[in-house]
């Protein structure tokens, strides 16, 4: 972490969380294409269900007093992110990751006809984000091994800020998310 001239290591398990409120943003200003996609995932959070409010509420007495139990060491988490990198991806799976993300890029060649609602296709790193991905939610499902669909559960999360559409797509009403769904339909899954 860098503040002014100054940086600063932070030991591993570190990641940011950062959040974008789509109401309010006088202030605030979107991020380059290049720096939201370092972010991992793009999750869209929706307002909590009337039970889920209610409990918000009801814990929001028990704050005067926190109690903070430990759930898991810094170093399980460590042991744990060794297992999820040893979870196996067959090559057919690799190859799936791949054309999903190809087809950000060039979707006439897997025969969508979207290539006028997508201005950038999503970068390399999206490739590498959607393995490690579906990795950890292999491990989280006690799989030894990735499935496709491993891949498209994750896929959406993974994609939807890479993947910029043009003014068209705005003008029509498409949204990233379109694009991957069609993308997610068409794309031969192994």
């Amino acid at each position: 972490m860098t503040i002014g001239a100054e940086t600063h290591r932070l030991e591993a398990p570190f990641m940011v969380l950062a959040t974008q409120n789509p109401i309010e943003q006088e202030g605030t200003y979107p991020l380059p294409e290049a720096q939201v996609d370092r972010f991992m995932f793009k999750l869209k959070i929706t307002y909590p269900t009337r039970a889920e409010e209610r409990e918000m509420m009801d814990r929001v007495d028990l704050l005067h007093e926190p109690k903070v139990n430990t759930v898991v060491t810094r170093e399980e988490i460590l042991r744990a992110r060794e297992v999820v990198n040893q979870i196996y991806v067959d090559d057919k799976a690799k190859n799936y990751i791949v054309d999903i993300v190809q087809a950000t890029r060039h979707p006439e060649a897997f025969g969508l006809d979207v290539k006028n609602l997508i201005e950038y296709g999503a970068s390399p790193r999206a490739t590498i984000y959607l393995q490690q991905a579906a990795r950890a939610l292999a491990f989280v499902q006690g799989e030894g091994n990735v499935f496709p669909n491993d891949v498209k559960q994750v896929a959406m999360d993974t994609l939807r800020h890479r993947v910029i559409v043009t003014y068209e797509a705005e003008a029509e009403n498409v949204a990233s998310e379109d694009i991957i769904r069609k993308i997610l339909d068409t794309v031969p899954v192994p």
